[in-house]
C-alpha cells in the first residue's frame, strides 16, 4: 500500500534524528526539535550523538525547524522524544506531554500522529490524547487519529539500524493502523508486525527491555554468588554457554534511557491497578546496587594490598552508558565516582567519547585527558570502548603504578598478559 503523507518527526535525538533520515531518502521530511543549538548543529551537518554521518545527512531531504507554523505542513507526525524516570524512580512523562501540546498546535483535520516514546500500557491513549485534543480542539477519532510504533534504536549499533529492525505498528482503528504499516513499510526493510491495539504495541516494547534487565540481574546475582566461592563468573558463563539453549547475558552495570529505565513503567503502572511487581523490581534493586558493589570489591583490594584508601590515586575508565557511544543519559559509571567519593577517593574520569561540557553539566565530573592517567594505584574500566578494547598491556603499565589493581567491569582485558605482570586483574 502505496501513501502520500507528509512526514513530521518531533525529536531529533538518538532516536528521533534516524526516522527523519530513513524517511528523508524516500521524501522530504520536517524535522523538528525544541533545541534551536541542536537545529543549528544539524542544518550545518553535525550530528552530536554519532547515529549518522555527516555525508548521509546531506543527502536527505529534511527541513530541520523548532518552528510550529513548518509543523503544521505535515499530516503524519512521529513523536520521538525521551521518557525518562525521576529522582524516586517514576516515570517523568513531560518531555513527551510537552510534545503532545507542541504538536497539538499543529493538528489539522485527517492528521495522524503516532508515538514511538517507551511508556506503559495506556499512555498514548489516556495521558497524550487529551492534550492533543485540549491544544487542537480537535476531536479524536474523529477529526485526527493516533498510533503508537515503538522505537528500537540501539545507540551506536551500525548493524541494528532502524531500517534492519522488524517495525512494531499500531492504530487506534483498522484504517489507521493501515496508513501507519504503509507509511513505515515505505522505508523499513525488514518489514512491520501490526500489533492487535495501541496497549498491545505499547507493553511489547517495556516488555522487551524488562526481560532483559532481568538476564542481566540473574548473571549479576551468580557473580555475587561466585565472587564469595572465589570462582570465576565469566569462566562459568563461558563453559555453561557450550550448552545449545544457554542464553549468552553478561553480568554489568544496567544504564541508559532503556534497560535500566523501561522497567520502572511497567513496575509504576502495576503498582497503579493493585499488582506489585516483586520479581521485577528484586532484578531493578541488584543491577541498581551494581556500582556500589564493583567499588566495594574494588576497595578491599587495595586494603588487602597494604595501601591507605584515601591517599590512594584511582582512575575510572569510561563515563557513558555503554561502549563506543557518547550517550552520557542514566550512565550507571556514576555510581562507581559517587561510591569512590563516598570513600574520600576523587578519581580521575577518563572517556574518549563523552562530552567534557555534558560530564560536568550532568554530573559534576571533569573529564580528564590520557596524559593524566599516570602512576595509577587502582584502574577501573567500566566501558568497553573501542580504545580500550585496543590498549595491550604496556598500555596500562605505562599508567599504573607498581603492583597497581586493574578491575575489569566488561571482562575485555587479556587475563594472561596480566598474569605475567606485576599487576593484579580482577572481573566482575
Amino acid at each position: 500500500m502505496q501513501h502520500k503523507r507528509k512526514v513530521s518527526v518531533i525529536g531529533l535525538g538518538y532516536v528521533g534524528l534516524p526516522v527523519a533520515v530513513a524517511f528523508g531518502h524516500q521524501q522530504p521530511v520536517i524535522g523538528f526539535d525544541i533545541d534551536p543549538q541542536r537545529i543549528a548543529e544539524l542544518q550545518e551537518g553535525i550530528d552530536k550523538t554519532l547515529e549518522v554521518e555527516p555525508t548521509e545527512l546531506k543527502q536527505t531531504s529534511i527541513v530541520f525547524t523548532d518552528s510550529v507554523d513548518v509543523l503544521r505542513q505535515a499530516d503524519f507526525h512521529i513523536v520521538a522524544v525521551p521518557t525518562p524516570i525521576n529522582e524516586a524512580r517514576k516515570p517523568d512523562l513531560r518531555p513527551m506531554l510537552s510534545a503532545s501540546k507542541t504538536v497539538g498546535r499543529a493538528l489539522k483535520k485527517g492528521d495522524i500522529v503516532v508515538f514511538e516514546s517507551t511508556v506503559y500500557p495506556g499512555a498514548t491513549e489516556e495521558d497524550c490524547v487529551p492534550i492533543l485534543e485540549a491544544e487542537s480542539g480537535l476531536r479524536c477519532g474523529v477529526d485526527f487519529t493516533v498510533g503508537y510504533s515503538p522505537e528500537r534504536i540501539n545507540p551506536g549499533d551500525k548493524e541494528h539500524t532502524f531500517t534492519k529492525i522488524t517495525k512494531i505498528v499500531s492504530g487506534q482503528d483498522a484504517a489507521t493502523l493501515d496508513i501507519v504499516a504503509a507509511v513505515y513499510e515505505s522505508v523499513v526493510t525488514a518489514g512491520v508486525y501490526k500489533a492487535s491495539s495501541i496497549k498491545v504495541a505499547e507493553a511489547a516494547k517495556v516488555i522487551e527491555n524488562t526481560q532483559r534487565d532481568l538476564n542481566i540481574a540473574l548473571m549479576n546475582e551468580l557473580s555475587l554468588i561466585f565472587q564469595k566461592m572465589n570462582i570465576d563468573t565469566l569462566d562459568v558463563l563461558e563453559a555453561a554457554g557450550t550448552k545449545w539453549n544457554f542464553l549468552p547475558f553478561r553480568p554489568g552495570l544496567v544504564g541508559g534511557h532503556c534497560i535500566g529505565v523501561d522497567p520502572y513503567y511497567l513496575t509504576h503502572k502495576a503498582e497503579l491497578i493493585g499488582h506489585h511487581p516483586e520479581v521485577i523490581l528484586a532484578g531493578r534493586k541488584i543491577n541498581d546496587d551494581m556500582g556500589k558493589v564493583i567499588v566495594q570489591n574494588a576497595v578491599k583490594k587495595l586494603i588487602r594490598a597494604g595501601k591507605d584508601v584515601s591517599k590512594a590515586k584511582v582512575a575510572v575508565l569510561g563515563l557513558t552508558f555503554k561502549e563506543n557511544c557518547p550517550d552520557l543519559r542514566n550512565s550507571k559509571v556514576i555510581d562507581i565516582i559517587d561510591e569512590l567519593r563516598s570513600f574520600g577517593v576523587e578519581p580521575i574520569v577518563h572517556d574518549p567519547m563523552a562530552s567534557k561540557t555534558e560530564a560536568l553539566h550532568e554530573y559534576q565530573v571533569e573529564l580528564a585527558d590520557c596524559a593524566e592517567l599516570v602512576n595509577i594505584d587502582l584502574m577501573i574500566v567500566a566501558v568497553a570502548h573501542r580504545e580500550y578494547c585496543g590498549w595491550e598491556l604496556k598500555d596500562f603499565s605505562d599508567r599504573l603504578s607498581s603492583g597497581a589493581h586493574v578491575f575489569d567491569v566488561k571482562g575485555i582485558l587479556d587475563r594472561e598478559a596480566f598474569a605475567q605482570s606485576e599487576f593484579h586483574l580482577s572481573r566482575i
